[in-house]
């Protein structure tokens, strides 16, 4: 606990004004459709490009989903003779550049994945030592997003200096091709990302492994706040919302906390425990990248992928992560900038019983207090409900479901000069 709170101190002193990767990318969190939640190493060539031919088909791609990655079990089982890492060809016969090429054809952009260690994490070729050979082989294939892993790293790992350096060779590494790619860190938060990796990629995984659940407490995922040494897997949307809150501040423009893949539409979640899972990612601006199959979409899974005003938060220009500001029990209040003047706010409920739960202006605006007019009569939005709730003054109280949440924007703002 003493080191939590000597660190959790020492963070609130790192100057916020971070040097991002620079290369253009990410000005907003990166948007796309992964292959590990739903399929893990069962992939081929088809399943992908059917999968990308669906997002334009289904109209995924008009809101914003816009990056196909192929995440692990892509590569052959050895090198070539020139130290080149080349596809399996029973699941690519044709190569990888002709299904980046078919990608790309449809108006979509691709991703590959690799390791800062010598294997991935499914035990299949890495990329330590042979950063410059692999990134020369992207840019040639056309690829424009790199997942990079951080499993057998050779004990490359424990202080922020060796995370740093590690990653930052591949960071080079990609640069020098040329070619623009964006560079998701894929380190789980170990040795807090948020510090460095602003300076060489445009996001970080600030946590273990997502899993299917909402709340379900897992010992392969021992850790409940950002301060960890076992990152680990099978985190919990709740587990992993609960981590991010202390790291919101260290976003910012083509450099973001990544909260990991969204499970949306694989199965272990309810309707509401999905819509609590999309709005929060959403609002603590997190990637979001699709997990499920995306082929086959129930009408829910759609509602809740296809919301233009939940997407218009997670986009919106003021690039603002909302930040927590009170927690009661199992129950949370969210609040954060959007462009012209307006302001997200979340109702979180995280008990097994509904609730009707409030925010008065106070709490929305607190970091303006004293300049908060709580007389101003201010129009919110309903962004599930797609519709106006009214004007209301100095507070708001609304009926939140179990395990679930209410997502509204504020027209305008209860600052006062």
């Amino acid at each position: 606990m003493i080191t939590s709170l000597i660190l959790a101190s020492a963070l609130a002193f790192v100057p916020t004004q971070v040097l991002a990767a620079n290369n253009g990318l990410a000005i907003t969190p990166q948007m796309g459709w992964n292959t590990w939640n739903k399929y893990g190493c069962n992939i081929d060539e088809q399943l992908i490009l059917d999968a990308a031919k669906n997002i334009v088909s289904s109209g995924l791609k008009d809101y914003g989903y816009n990056y196909v990655i192929i995440d692990d079990c892509w590569q052959k089982s050895k090198r070539e003779k020139n130290k080149e890492l080349l596809p399996d060809p029973v699941k690519f016969p044709r190569g990888m550049k002709a299904l980046v090429d078919d990608i790309h054809d449809l108006g979509l952009k691709v991703g590959i994945y690799s390791s800062a260690g010598t294997l991935t994490c499914g035990g299949h070729i890495a990329s330590l030592g042979y950063e410059e050979t692999d990134a020369k082989t992207w840019a040639k294939w056309g690829m424009d997003y790199l997942k990079y892993d951080n499993c057998y790293n050779q004990g490359q790992s424990g202080t922020p200096k060796l995370s740093y350096d590690r990653y930052k060779v591949m960071s080079d590494a990609l640069n020098k091709t040329g070619r623009p790619i964006l560079y998701s860190l894929c380190n789980w938060g170990e040795d807090g990302p948020w510090n460095f990796a602003s300076t060489i990629g445009n996001s970080w995984r600030m946590s273990g492994d997502i899993y299917d659940n909402f709340n379900r407490p897992d010992p392969a995922c021992p850790c409940e706040t950002y301060d960890c040494l076992l990152p680990g897997f099978r985190c919990s949307v709740m587990n992993i919302i609960n981590k991010a809150v202390a790291v919101g501040q260290k976003a910012r423009s083509g450099g973001w906390n990544d909260l990991d893949m969204l499970e949306v539409g694989n199965g272990g979640m309810s309707h509401e425990e999905y819509r609590l899972h999309y709005s929060m990612w959403a609002a603590l601006k997190s990637p979001l990248l699709l997990g499920n199959d995306v082929t086959n979409m129930t009408s829910e899974t759609k509602e809740i992928i296809m919301n233009k005003e939940v997407i218009a938060v997670n986009q919106d220009s003021e690039y603002s992560p909302a930040i927590r500001m009170w927690v009661k029990g199992d129950q949370q209040m969210f609040s954060g900038n959007l462009a012209n003047n307006t302001q997200v706010v979340i109702l979180l409920n995280a008990d097994d019983k509904a609730a009707k739960m409030t925010a008065t202006w106070d709490d929305i605006w607190f970091y303006s207090q004293p300049h908060v007019d709580a007389s101003k009569s201010i129009e919110v939005r309903d962004l599930w409900k797609k519709q106006s709730l009214g004007n209301f003054t100095d507070r708001i109280s609304l009926d939140v479901p179990a395990h679930g949440v209410r997502m509204v924007k504020f027209m305008d703002s209860a600052q006062s000069s």
